[in-house]
């Protein structure tokens, strides 16, 4: 692959290239997800509302809920609770708290049944108004709820008291009227302070009452993550990281591509590029053993990421370049001789590309001008990964066809010292490329019915394509 960003029809192309293989590991992050279920036991999460009556702003609302969720009320809850090896610290991670619309609370315990996180949650709900009921002086306080009562009292007989000291008091300018009505406005101050502290006890006694809105309801179903959750979750993790390591591999592959550079790697040069129709995906070879019939079944002999076949010309224009590529053999080579045409095993686009350059090289009914001194061919298949070109007493000379972005440098390397160790020079290259043929008839030139329609295309030197 290039460097280009990612589009979708390269997801597509991974998705249809590799769809048993995506479709197996999908089954298998399914079942994944499955076992994690079965390690964390299912779980169930109900939730009470309290109302706050009167007007809290939001730092007020907020400390509510530090007070529902805070040490005090989740160790009085599991104490009224009694349940069996739980304590207060376990069901701190099992409980929480937040403010919604309205001045409400919304309590929420979390059991391993239904019927406990009811419980757990109601008991939550309850000890969390007797407590905040206890910090803002509700009954359970007397000495807090006689202040009111206490301020009211005050009031009234300051009111009293102004009242007769007005009465006594001398209207002249003498010292003890002056006295008078000093202490008059010192009554009238403790007065004003007085009623200031009944009206700010007055929104605080509000506050205190707190309003259960209902018990909480018992959930029908689990606490996310569910088994569906954790299954699906599974198969779309297994999945992603399929599509992302296909991508990955794709990115890090080190295939040639360039003509120039599978020349360099066989040392040798390039005589051409031809092409053949397209048939149907390209397989790599089955070999022996569970493991190549394992990637048989998971369908991983077959290239995703294979060059698009393009639209070919007619087929006239193909059989000339296959020509052109047996006529540049013929001047590469000082006298005719039998060379051998190397392809690599699992190539089959580079086989039937050998096998049309060995018809055009080597006969017909009644051979072309063209074909005359052409060297006598014969295929060989060589494995790429322990390569091993025959002997041949009668031939002196390989040439290599192979498909571009199908083989790395080291296995093209290791092909050209096996053609070296059996004593055979690469004499040159040819590139063998799939496309969509669109045979159309040339007025006035018949075809070659002994010859199969293949696509030609132009080669990297622009000549032999």
């Amino acid at each position: 692959m290039s460097d280009d960003s990612i589009r979708l029809v390269t997801i597509g192309r991974i998705i249809r290239g590799r769809r048993r293989l995506l479709t197996v590991l999908a089954v298998v992050g399914a079942l994944v997800g499955f076992g994690a279920s079965l390690l964390f036991p299912p779980s169930y999460t109900a939730s009470a509302s309290v109302l706050l009556p009167g007007q809290w702003e939001e730092r007020e609302l907020l400390t509510q809920v530090d007070i529902a969720t805070s040490s005090a009320v989740v160790d009085r809850t599991a104490a009224a609770l009694g349940w069996t090896g739980v304590s207060g610290g376990e069901l701190r991670d099992r409980v929480g708290a937040k403010a919604a619309d309205g001045n409400i609370i919304m309590v929420s315990g979390t059991a391993d049944t239904p019927e406990r996180a009811q419980q757990l949650s109601d008991q939550m709900v309850h000890q969390f108004v007797a407590f905040a009921a206890r910090i803002a002086g509700d009954s359970a306080d007397p000495e807090a709820a006689a202040r009111p009562e206490a301020l009211r009292q005050t009031v009234v007989q300051t009111g009293r008291r102004i009242t007769e000291l007005a009465d006594a008091a001398d209207p002249g300018r003498t010292v003890e009227s002056v006295q008078t009505r000093t202490e008059l406005a010192q009554l009238r101050t403790a007065l004003q302070e007085a009623v200031n502290k009944l009206d700010q006890a007055a929104p605080t006694a509000t506050k205190a009452n707190m309003v259960v809105m209902g018990p909480a309801a018992r959930p029908a179903g689990e606490a996310p993550p569910t088994r569906t959750q954790l299954i699906v979750a599974g198969a779309l993790l297994f999945f992603l990281l399929a599509v992302v390591g296909q991508l990955t591999a794709a990115r890090m592959s080190r295939r040639l591509r360039a003509a120039p550079e599978i020349a360099a790697a066989l040392g040798s040069t390039l005589l051409g590029t031809v092409e053949v129709p397209e048939e149907r995906p390209v397989r790599r070879p089955a070999g022996r053993g569970p493991r190549a019939r394992l990637r048989g079944l998971l369908g991983l002999d077959i290239r995703w990421d294979a060059p698009t076949p393009q639209a070919s010309g007619d087929e006239a224009g193909r059989q000339l370049r296959y020509r052109r590529v047996c006529a540049r053999l013929r001047n590469e080579l000082p006298s005719p001789r039998r060379l051998l045409v190397v392809v690599p095993d699992g190539d089959e686009i580079a086989r039937r590309a050998a096998g049309q350059l060995v018809a055009e090289a080597g006969g017909g009914p009644s051979p072309s001008p063209l074909r005359t001194g052409c060297p006598v061919l014969h295929v060989v298949g060589v494995s790429v990964d322990r390569p091993l070109v025959p002997d041949r007493d009668d031939a002196s000379g390989a040439l290599v066809v192979l498909s571009a972005g199908s083989w790395t440098a080291g296995e093209l390397a290791g092909v050209a010292e096996a053609c070296a160790d059996a004593k055979h020079e690469v004499v040159g290259v040819v590139l063998a490329g799939a496309v969509r043929a669109r045979p159309t008839r040339t007025a006035g030139r018949p075809r070659d019915a002994a010859t199969p329609a293949l696509a030609v295309g132009d080669d990297a030197s622009g000549g032999a394509g």
